[in-house]
């Protein structure tokens, strides 16, 4: 759509709840992620990973879901090769909300163009998942490679003490992780501008800042 509202194009079909997105700095492909629906069960649908590689592209809701399960609901009469499946699936009703493409040299090399995302914990399963902070590096095709935790500390026994929601680069390469279980905000630092693990990166070590403190 032009700033003046003119032209406006659909650019993606059949997703179901997004909240994050951002252009990867390679390739320029629009990535986001998509919260998939509650009550099939405690594990499936997962959430996604998308990516944009098209104008008018489907990505399966509310016919398909995660990219190989057809919705007991909406999807008779549909099969999920109709549609363009997820690049990566990221827990089941983890709640990933904010994601951007990591660009700065505060972190690891490894880091770099890597995507950090805010998964903000599913709230209806019996043993909760989500509730921190992972990074999602990309193979060579723009497929996931791996995920793994970046900040974690945010759920304990089975509660939230904290629930991630979005992430925003400094110009120093540092991270803002805002939280909405109390109102916080978090400053994500590498200390020493060194390498640090995700087990490292919990909220209960060094890395532990409100942006009041720093």
């Amino acid at each position: 759509m032009n700033l003046d509202g003119t032209d406006m194009e659909v650019v993606a079909r059949g997703v179901r709840n997004t909240v994050g997105f951002d252009w990867n700095p390679e390739t320029k492909q629009l990535y986001f992620t998509d919260n998939g629906r509650d009550w099939m069960s405690e594990d499936v649908p997962q959430d996604e990973l998308n990516r944009v590689t098209k104008v008018g592209e489907h990505f399966g809701a509310p016919y398909c879901l995660q990219g190989n399960i057809t919705d007991p609901e909406f999807g008779w009469g549909h099969s999920c090769d109709e549609f363009t499946p997820p690049v990566g699936l990221m827990g089941p009703h983890s709640a990933s909300l904010g994601m951007r493409f990591y660009t700065g040299s505060m972190f690891p090399k490894s880091y770099k163009n890597a995507i950090i995302v805010a998964r903000h914990g599913s709230w209806n399963r019996s043993k909760k998942v989500g509730g921190d902070v992972v990074v999602v590096r990309l193979n060579k095709d723009g497929t996931v490679k791996s995920m793994e935790p970046l900040i974690t500390g945010f759920l304990e026994d089975n509660k939230y003490i904290g629930r991630p929601v979005d992430v925003m680069q400094m110009k120093d390469g540092s991270l803002l992780v805002s939280d909405d279980c109390d109102l916080s905000r978090y400053l994500r630092q590498a200390e020493g501008g060194g390498a640090v693990s995700g087990r490292d990166a919990s909220f209960r070590g060094h890395a532990k800042h409100r942006t009041s403190d720093v």
